[in-house]
């Protein structure tokens, strides 16, 4: 029989998600509710990997690319794809707090697809990171969107990348964001 989850008298913190199944779901708090996601996929998970090699073979001296660091953000802790911690940042946590992160990236899935289009950006948006990346999953493969922070606090959309297409983005450092290159992918959206 599946465990029962006990929701809290007080909003969700990060101690209880300490105390969650770890049973391949996706626990996340948004302002102080629990958001819960389905387990994702090999496609996901390989579109992850890619990007973060990419990430990886481009990264200056002193920043870390990383999967499974959480982003701490107000009454909202979230878990992004892969993050991106500027120099000088503590190492080894489960979260990291917002000024230490340059850019969060998310792969769309279809259970978590308009989370990752409307919500979490607008929380990254709000905790002050520069830059947002989204990976959307398409039948003509990835397209990836960057945006970056504006002044008023929001994400735009400064450009988005095609299968075919190979660019240079230019924040968090220049990196080539090519999506005909994450060739494992097979579409499940």
């Amino acid at each position: 029989m599946t465990p029962r989850l006990e929701a809290p008298d007080r909003p969700w913190s990060a101690t209880d998600l300490r105390g969650l199944p770890h049973d391949n779901h996706r626990y996340e708090i948004v302002d102080g509710a629990l958001h819960v996601s389905a387990p994702l996929d090999d496609d996901h998970q390989r579109l992850v990997e890619h990007l973060t090699a990419d990430l990886r073979t481009a990264v200056p001296p002193g920043w870390t690319v990383t999967t499974g660091v959480g982003v701490h953000a107000g009454g909202s802790y979230l878990t992004p794809d892969v993050t991106v911690l500027r120099p000088g940042s503590p190492k080894g946590g489960a979260w990291a707090e917002p000024d230490d992160v340059a850019l969060v990236v998310e792969v769309e899935c279809p259970s978590s697809r308009r989370f990752d289009r409307c919500v979490k950006p607008g929380l990254y948006a709000d905790a002050g990171i520069e830059a947002f990346w989204r990976i959307e999953r398409t039948s003509n493969g990835p397209v990836a969107h960057l945006y970056n922070r504006a002044a008023a606090g929001h994400y735009d959309l400064h450009r988005s990348v095609n299968p075919g297409q190979c660019v240079t983005a230019e924040l968090p450092y220049a990196v080539q964001v090519a999506p005909a290159t994450w060739n494992t992918y097979h579409t499940s959206a």
